[in-house]
């Protein structure tokens, strides 16, 4: 949630600003800033009422003393209550009205955001290694063929327990998927510095609203009880909800934590090449990182996270690119995002495995989540995530660029250890 201060000061650049990720919440800009009007005059009409009425209370006992009457001015006290509270519920409404917008309107895009419509305008960070190589008249297989070939996954399995977008795992397809959660959890809190949590996946409005999934995205959520609560699309709800209303002291940051959950989602994408197998999903395991930072070091900290994301797929021996998001790309929430992608040589394409953010005080300032800095103050902490990785991208990415001509899959030697072979197959 923006800081109503930046509106009441800029309200002109902020809505500029706004705009260049469109979408037409600038427009609610001047309604949030009548709406503050109106609750700020309210409080201060109902101070004065409050303290006229103290005074005439006062005046009453000393009528009273005196023997004199009182009815007249008891009658004056009451007036004056009722108008504090006609005030009040207005005040009150416009106050309500004033946060339903806000939590509408979606974070500021850095001013160093790259300015562009949609993904097109995506500028390239910069690229890894190179991308797989086959033997002459080898044409590498996509991971539908490999993995039905190998009997690592059944989507027809899938379907049969849930839905068409479900997978099941089977034999050593599912045990590929073990060992690489496995992997990227040691990676993570071994090498980076992480703490490992198993957060529950069933999540309340609270957290949803925290992290910025409600109100705008509701529709895309699987509820339960009414939406009482939700399965969570990403581990980044239950994670970074766990320091909700808060106060960190400034020695504890950062606070970097790591969990394996499974993500649901509603929409899986249109019919198409981007649908097909593990590529688009409604259920998928992902590893997240969270980070909790100190304001003066969130942009530092997004290039380290970033980086750390990136090990996952140097250690596996995969072609990888990264992108910075434009403004009409970003996501709802944040206000830098880099986005990794693998190549997948099955596919013939880059394939998103991770979208590392920074959300600077904008997930925080809904959550209540602070520090006490060095004078004693509270201040809005800065939130980060990122994906470290997404297992159905980065699975589909490893079969693909491995597979063998002899119709097995070499297992990268990092995860050997955890898979237990050096082939698949």
């Amino acid at each position: 949630m923006l800081d109503i201060r930046l509106l009441r000061e800029d309200a002109e650049g902020i809505k500029a600003r706004l705009k260049t990720r469109g979408g037409d919440a600038w427009q609610f800009v001047d309604e949030v800033l009548e709406c503050d009007e109106l609750r700020r005059a309210g409080e201060t009409e109902k101070q004065a009422l409050q303290s006229e009425r103290n005074t005439t209370s006062k005046e009453i006992g000393r009528l009273k003393q005196a023997g004199e009457d009182t009815s007249e001015i008891e009658a004056k006290v009451r007036s004056i209550g009722e108008q504090i509270k006609s005030i009040g519920e207005k005040a009150d409404a416009a106050e309500a009205r004033q946060i339903e917008l806000l939590l509408e309107i979606p974070n500021l895009p850095h001013a160093e955001c790259p300015v562009g419509a949609d993904e097109d305008a995506n500028p390239l960070i910069r690229e890894h290694g190179t991308k797989a190589v086959f033997a002459d008249g080898f044409e590498p297989q996509d991971h539908m063929e490999i993995g039905e070939r190998l009997g690592l996954f059944s989507f027809d399995l899938g379907t049969k327990i849930g839905a068409s977008g479900f997978v099941c795992f089977t034999g050593q397809g599912a045990k590929l998927q073990r060992a690489l959660i496995q992997f990227l959890l040691d990676l993570h809190t071994t090498e980076h510095g992480y703490q490992e949590v198993n957060p529950s996946i069933i999540v309340n409005r609270d957290c949803m609203f925290g992290t910025g999934q409600l109100p705008k995205f509701e529709d895309d959520m699987y509820g339960i009880e009414d939406n009482a609560f939700f399965l969570a699309p990403t581990a980044e709800v239950p994670v970074t909800n766990l320091y909700r209303e808060t106060i960190r002291d400034a020695a504890e940051l950062p606070i970097k934590t790591t969990a394996a959950t499974h993500c649901f989602r509603r929409e899986a994408g249109a019919a198409g090449r981007d649908s097909r197998g593990m590529i688009r999903m409604h259920q998928f395991d992902k590893v997240e990182l969270v980070n909790v930072v100190h304001p003066d070091e969130s942009f530092t900290q997004l290039e380290k996270l970033t980086a750390e994301a990136e090990t996952v797929l140097q250690k596996l021996g995969l072609h990888y690119r990264v992108i910075e998001l434009c403004t009409g790309d970003i996501g709802f929430s944040a206000t830098k995002t880099y986005d990794i992608e693998v190549w997948a040589p099955g596919y013939d394409g880059y394939l998103e495995v991770s979208s590392c953010s920074n959300f600077a005080d904008y997930q925080a300032r809904r959550m209540k989540l602070r520090f006490k800095d060095e004078d004693g103050n509270n201040k809005f902490c800065h939130t980060l995530n990122g994906s470290g990785t997404a297992l159905p991208r980065l699975y589909v990415a490893l079969l693909e660029t491995w597979q063998q001509a002899d119709g097995t899959v070499k297992v990268p030697e990092a995860l050997v250890p955890y898979f237990g072979s050096e082939v698949i197959g």
